[in-house]
């Protein structure tokens, strides 16, 4: 098949493109920029565009598909030329679907831990051999791209996106998976820009859940995923909450039937994944005894409380904690695993939500478990948003924590994390962003040097 991507330099465009590369389909694309790590990957392959800009003259009519990216605007010339020629253009999760209609589709939705949950069930079904395809959001140790697309497997893990499916297409983009298995692992507002309400936003996993016409595995600790989850419905429901587990020197244990199992990740949060994880193993024929075996060699996905460095004088996590929901639960699990530990959290406002003032009240306590806490963001960020302008005073404000230092600038704030050195401190760097530049490798060295 020829397929062209308009967007092709997305976080998920980029490895859907490669997958079908490795499929076996010519692949083309375009972008109006491209950044590190898809360009690097997308040269890699073969697949970084020649020049840089959308080319209406290379959307042809031997095309058999079209393949459009969030990133893209609906007056995008390559589209409407698409349109002109009457090409069958899909959105990422269209195109997704249709790869994987005649499989088992187990779909991991939720506000927060959906990422996570995916690497868990994608672990333990590598580990035990079994054959199937996927798409996850983050970069996983033992996988070549993010996106896997065969004709041998018979189950699709896909990470559920509640986010909208394309410039055309206004449903969320889990909406269109039609899942056999289906997780909702959590529910806290955000993405303000397109469901202005929370209860707009939570329907869309209501929708999601009587999409689901096999098994669906819901957090019961979550109010609103409960009440969710509760509804009459055809498919089975099967709720979890937080596993079993011990602490015993800054090492967390399972406690399961067959004695106790000890685990690389931490939180009560990853607990609770981990839980919905061993559910949807199940589904696929895995035992729980098959999956202790693997979970215990699980290290995490990319940037999700991810140890970036440790040695004597202390430890450096880096996660991608941004909304309130997401902050909450990483800080609550890095205090509750090192209860004497200094803690120094620093988190970058990066998001819509996050930089949009009627949002930053939503905030209010979250960064309490921290000894020291700093908050980041960018006047820049905010403009390219095309948001209102907000000021240190409202950030200050809305966080409601007296101590709360708010930075602006880049160097500012790595000389303040320098000035707060002291032996034995656990640093927590979270974003969706990297702060203005910052590298996060480098930044720990000089913090624990």
């Amino acid at each position: 098949m020829n397929i062209h991507f308009i967007a092709i330099g997305g976080s998920a465009m980029h490895n859907l493109a490669i997958a079908l590369h490795l499929k076996g389909y010519h692949i083309t694309g375009s972008d109006d920029e491209i950044f590190n790590p898809a360009k690097a990957r997308l040269e890699k392959y073969g697949l970084l565009p020649p020049d840089i800009g959308w080319h209406p003259e290379r959307i042809t009519p031997d095309l058999d598909a079209v393949i459009l990216g969030m990133h893209a605007r609906i007056d995008n010339p390559e589209l409407l030329k698409a349109k002109e020629l009457g090409l069958k253009v899909y959105s990422y999760p269209e195109f997704l679907y249709e790869q994987s209609k005649d499989k088992l589709r187990i779909v991991v939705g939720g506000s927060h831990g959906k990422t996570t949950i995916t690497a868990m069930i994608l672990h333990v079904l590598q580990y035990h051999h079994v054959d199937c395809d996927y798409m996850v959001g983050a970069q996983l140790a033992g996988f070549e791209v993010m996106v896997r697309l065969s004709q041998s497997a018979r189950i699709m893990v896909m990470e559920g996106d509640e986010y909208l499916t394309s410039p055309i297409d206004r449903r969320s983009k889990f909406h269109l998976y039609h899942p056999n298995v289906g997780i909702i692992s959590g529910i806290a507002w955000d993405h303000i820009n397109v469901f202005p309400t929370f209860d707009i936003y939570v329907e869309q996993f209501r929708i999601f859940a009587d999409m689901v016409d096999r098994t669906l595995i819901y957090c019961a600790d979550d109010e609103n995923v409960r009440r969710i989850g509760e509804m009459p419905r055809s498919a089975r429901p099967e709720p979890y909450g937080v596993h079993p587990h011990v602490i015993r020197d800054g090492q967390t244990f399972l406690l399961t039937p067959a004695g106790e199992v000890p685990m690389r990740i931490f939180g009560r949060h990853n607990m609770a994944n981990l839980n919905a994880a061993r559910l949807a193993c199940r589904e696929v024929g895995i035992t729980d005894e098959q999956f202790y075996e693997a979970i215990q060699s699980f290290g995490g996905a990319s940037k999700r409380l991810e140890l970036v460095l440790k040695n004597d004088k202390g430890l450096v996590f880096k996660d991608f904690a941004h909304s309130p929901s997401k902050l909450r639960a990483t800080l609550g699990a890095v205090r509750e695993q090192y209860p004497d530990a200094r803690l120094v959290a620093c988190m970058e406002l990066h998001t819509f939500s996050s930089l949009s003032e009627n949002f930053l009240a939503q905030y209010r306590g979250v960064m309490d478990a921290a000894d020291a806490a700093l908050i980041f963001f960018e006047h820049h960020a905010v403009e390219l948003k095309k948001l209102p302008p907000i000021t240190k005073e409202m950030v200050h404000s809305a966080f409601g924590r007296e101590d709360l230092e708010v930075y602006t600038e880049t160097e500012a704030l790595q000389q303040r994390l320098m000035a707060l050195r002291q032996h034995g401190t656990i640093y927590l760097l979270m974003s969706s962003g990297n702060f203005g530049g910052i590298v996060f490798e480098d930044l720990a060295a000089r913090l624990l040097s």
